[in-house]
């Protein structure tokens, strides 16, 4: 008889044998076995799994697909933010990065670069802790969110085989990796996996999904493991953490340590000692799109040395040593065969191209935007064109021209840019000046709907569940919208008419909705309904500059709406501000004041205001103190400051009221110098620009303190 300690030899004889057969299939792609002979390996585990489940560990391949998550996915902070990374889409623009990042450091260090494939899936933070026998055992995986705060998707994250559930302890010494360190990297959907995924829903009689990096980021969020095992996910692993901060000597070093501790990582990377030679690797590089079986969309370059990463550091969204550089767009010859017209936020009326559909850069188009009436008349496209298609940043299809040959006849409908809206049919108006006709009647069905998503989306009050199906709900457009998407239509292209039975009417109207109503909504549930109360709720907490943001007005973004926020402290004070008042906040200038003033002379827009304070919204900001001595003065950091960052200098300079620059001009103030400072500080010598050092930047504020 079988002992309890040989029987746990056999299971972990089984465990290691299954590891290393789904590390060289789904890491290596260099399988040893069939799938047949795997499957007799995994149900032998399983049969002894289940005769011991005292012997049953969270690790064993066995345990890949768990239990759904109960209650969705719960927020969970990074340990260190998953930042964007800054785009080039030339050479032009990567040899000024570059350059960048050697007047960032001391001229006597050599620079190296890592170029690896810019993968398009979605960001993946995987959390890895102790485990016995000093292994490492995965504990959790994180979306990129917000870049601050993801959502924990592990369930699904355990079904991805090149995702290792634990690191044994022999190859976390070999890698050099402590037992508790995070893993982060990309997760895409194979071109086959996604065309098989297509056909399936074809067959079901669902709409194909758009493109793989949707649809991997629809899997991800998928609350049945089971659905995300099937679609047959990958991960490739490019960066390493241990306590939320880089430790190994070089990115080169980093990829190899992911390597040999079992993970993904694309074999297609190089490292560099020249612009020249990184500028080759992307020309190498554009040819593979079309033969590697998954999505990209560029290549990234990063500083090698870690120790030159920390230095160069950060702006507020990306890392100075890094970029992306983005591949030209795709493009395609399709037909035109029909133009709609769609409502805007602010009214502004878009002309949107319907196509035959076409497959452009990994996705099936069949919309386009035409952008206003004078880019129509430019193209002089007519209905029945066959037109150019571009992906825009392999993003945003648009027409680039029309095709006039003998193989592509013309076509001979005219487009008929409408008088009235399409929605509400006010007649539109066409400010002196801009491009753009516009809708101005404020209750036209179409803007509710567009101020509502806007209202709700993340980085403004971030309501989450109140997207674009729970909207339609709520003005009653549900059957609306199951025809549009029945047709392939993106929510944005056309803006279906609000009936008279709608549950809210404005955004006023979100916060007194009642349970009961959301209850009476279709496929909503006591769970939804009690979660979005939730939601709308805390959004109350915003605060004035995102309540400002939601608003909607023109010119005003997240930046701006924070300066103002700051400098006004509360939003009587801002509604009270003339022109000359605006104009006195940094980086607001006559067009966003003048904005500013004409939204809140509005009778509605300040009905609007009175009634989200009425209903508990916080309207107030803490008064940041900024000085005036500077005012009017524009500054140019470059080189390496002594004791300052250049952050701090910037935000102590701005504090006295000036302004910082990225460039030297004419109208450039002061340029603040140190080691290093590169073509800028020419440029000011040139120009005759005063030049500063840290000193005398310091004695200057300290003067008008």
């Amino acid at each position: 008889m079988a002992t309890a300690s040989s029987i746990e030899q056999q299971i972990e004889a089984l465990r290691e044998q299954l590891r290393h057969h789904e590390y060289l299939y789904y890491v290596l792609d260099a399988p040893e076995i069939s799938d047949a002979e795997y499957d007799v390996l995994m149900n032998r585990l399983k049969k002894l799994e289940g005769e011991h489940p005292e012997m049953l560990t969270p690790d064993s391949p066995t345990q890949r697909v768990g239990g759904k998550p109960r209650e969705g996915f719960a927020k969970m902070a990074h340990s260190r933010p998953m930042l964007s990374l800054d785009n080039a889409y030339n050479e032009e623009e990567l040899r000024a990065w570059d350059q960048r990042v050697r007047s960032g450091l001391p001229a006597s260090e050599k620079v190296r670069y890592v170029c690896e494939l810019k993968l398009d899936g979605l960001s993946m933070a995987l959390q890895y802790g102790a485990a016995a026998k000093a292994a490492a055992q995965l504990e959790r995986g994180l979306t990129r969110g917000d870049g601050s705060i993801g959502e924990d998707v592990t369930s699904n994250v355990r079904t991805i085989r090149s995702i290792p559930l634990s690191v044994a302890a022999k190859k976390l010494e070999t890698a050099g990796l402590p037992q508790s360190f995070e893993v982060r990297g990309e997760v895409v959907l194979p071109q086959a996996a996604f065309l098989k995924m297509n056909e399936e829903r074809v067959a079901a009689g669902l709409a194909p999904a758009v493109n793989p990096r949707n649809a991997a980021a629809g899997t991800i969020r998928t609350l049945e493991p089971n659905i995300v095992a099937q679609r047959r996910l990958d991960f490739y692993a490019y960066f390493l953490l241990r306590d939320g901060d880089t430790f190994l000597p070089t990115h080169t070093e980093t990829l190899e340590a992911l390597k040999t501790a079992g993970f993904r990582v694309n074999t297609h990377a190089k490292t560099v000692d020249s612009i020249d030679q990184a500028v080759k690797f992307i020309a190498d590089a554009e040819p593979l799109r079309e033969k590697l079986g998954y999505e990209i969309d560029g290549v990234v370059l990063k500083v090698d040395a870690t120790a030159q990463q920390r230095r160069l550091g950060f702006t507020g969204k990306a890392p100075r040593w890094a970029i992306a550089y983005k591949f030209p767009a795709r493009a395609a010859i399709t037909q035109l065969e029909d133009v709609l017209f769609q409502v805007g936020r602010t009214g502004k009326v878009t002309p949107v191209a319907a196509l035959a559909p076409v497959f452009v850069g990994g996705t099936t188009v069949t919309r386009a935007t035409l952008h206003n009436a004078d880019e129509i008349a430019r193209l002089g496209v007519k209905i029945g064109d066959y037109v150019n298609v571009e992906r825009g940043g392999d993003v945003i299809p648009k027409i680039v021209e029309v095709v006039d040959d003998k193989q592509h006849p013309r076509g001979t409908k005219e487009i008929v840019f409408p008088a009235k809206c399409p929605v509400c049919e006010t007649e539109l108006v066409r400010v002196e000046g801009e491009v753009d006709w516009r809708c101005v009647n404020s209750s036209c069905p179409a803007r509710v709907r567009e101020e509502l998503l806007h209202w709700a989306a993340r980085g403004v009050m971030n309501i989450e569940g109140l997207g674009d199906a729970m909207v339609a709900q709520l003005l009653g457009q549900s059957a609306v919208l199951e025809e549009l998407n029945a047709q392939g239509a993106d929510e944005e292209e056309v803006a279906p008419v609000v009936p008279r039975t709608a549950l809210i009417h404005s955004i006023a109207d979100l916060y007194r909705l009642k349970r009961e109503q959301l209850l009476s909504l279709e496929r909503v549930g006591e769970k939804t309904a009690d979660a979005l109360l939730a939601q709308i709720g805390r959004s109350k907490e915003a605060g004035l500059a995102r309540v400002l943001l939601g608003l909607g007005i023109r010119f005003v973004g997240e930046r701006t709406a924070q300066l103002l926020a700051e400098h006004f402290g509360s939003m009587t004070a801002l509604m009270e501000a003339s022109v000359e008042d605006l104009e006195a906040v940094n980086e607001v200038g006559p067009k966003v004041a003048q904005a500013i003033v004409d939204f809140f002379a509005i009778r509605k827009n300040q009905h609007l205001v009175k009634e989200l304070a009425a209903l508990g919204l916080v309207m107030t900001a803490e008064k940041r103190v900024v000085g005036t001595a500077m005012a009017g003065m524009t500054f140019v950091l470059t080189g390496t400051l002594p004791t300052l960052t250049r952050d701090e200098a910037k935000s102590m300079i701005e504090a006295a009221g000036g302004k910082v620059s990225g460039s030297v001009s004419k109208k450039t103030s002061f340029v603040v110098a140190g080691e290093e400072a590169g073509s800028k500080l020419e440029k000011a010598e040139q120009l005759g620009v005063k030049v500063l050092d840290e000193a005398a930047l310091l004695e200057m504020l300290k003067t008008q303190s």
